[in-house]
């Protein structure tokens, strides 16, 4: 049985000049709460503390056509030692004609025994726009933490049009932290984001966002409207120092406030 179990289903629609909320529900540990004056932006709350075996979450959201909507965190999620089974994280985004939706969960935290799966899942109309940045953390530096049994299996799927547009995944299992001294995986990296925009000007933008890259990353142009960038960092407050002006940018200034405490 589940040790935990969450739910979040939240839909945006266009109100005026701006956006509101069209339908949202929740239950189980996965909660909610909507900044005044910053649109339709849902700061999601794990409840239950962080993912261990047996947690199930499931998140479902759409930005309806014209629509504009930010999901983010509250705060870094964690995934701690499991004693029996997995953990299971599965997101759901649609994106409707004329919406744009931002995904900007905060760091994920991968603890020594840890056991995840996580997916998401983007479907985008045509002229939709889209904003995705994945942080995630192996281990606590700082705390001298270590990798030495985990297994982390995420996936990513994004389609425009009903076909493909992006597709990543990520597979670690076992002892982590000697998988990743390999110069070809991540040289001794203790963090790494994937980044993903997709916008009619992605293609102006890529110069700038190149600049702000440390020598470990990377940014290219997919299509003349979509922007790719993956990144490995020593730890997770040098990755944040690059990242933040490069979502402050891509973003157009509406990062959430949460990233920023």
């Amino acid at each position: 049985m589940p040790r935990t179990q969450g739910t979040l289903a939240l839909s945006s629609k266009s109100v005026g000049r701006g956006s509101g909320i069209d339908r949202f529900r929740t239950s189980g540990a996965l909660k909610a709460l909507f900044p005044r004056g910053h649109g339709v932006q849902a700061i999601m709350i794990n409840t239950s503390g962080g993912l261990t075996g047996g947690d199930r979450l499931s998140i479902k959201a759409t930005a309806g056509t014209n629509s504009h909507m930010t999901l983010t965190t509250q705060a870094a999620e964690r995934a701690y030692r499991a004693k029996d089974g997995h953990a299971t994280m599965d997101s759901h985004l649609t994106v409707a004609t004329g919406a744009s939706l931002h995904w900007m969960p905060q760091e994920l935290i991968l603890f020594d025994g840890a056991r995840l799966y996580r997916s998401l899942h983007v479907a985008l109309e045509a002229d939709a726009k889209f904003l995705m940045v994945e942080p995630v953390i192996f281990g606590r530096t700082a705390m001298g933490e270590v990798l030495r049994d985990v297994e982390f299996k995420d996936k990513i799927r994004v389609s425009r049009a009903g076909s493909p547009l992006y597709y990543d995944g990520t597979h670690l299992s076992g002892d982590v932290a000697a998988q990743l001294t390999g110069p070809a995986v991540s040289a001794k990296a203790g963090a790494m984001v994937s980044l993903l925009y997709v916008a009619p000007d992605a293609q102006s933008h890529l110069p700038a966002v190149r600049g702000l890259l440390p020598q470990t990353g990377g940014s290219t142009l997919l299509a003349p409207d979509v922007l790719a960038l993956r990144c490995v960092t020593s730890d997770s407050h040098t990755l944040r120092t690059s990242l933040l002006p490069i979502l402050d940018r891509l973003s157009g200034d509406g990062l959430p406030t949460s990233w920023r405490l």
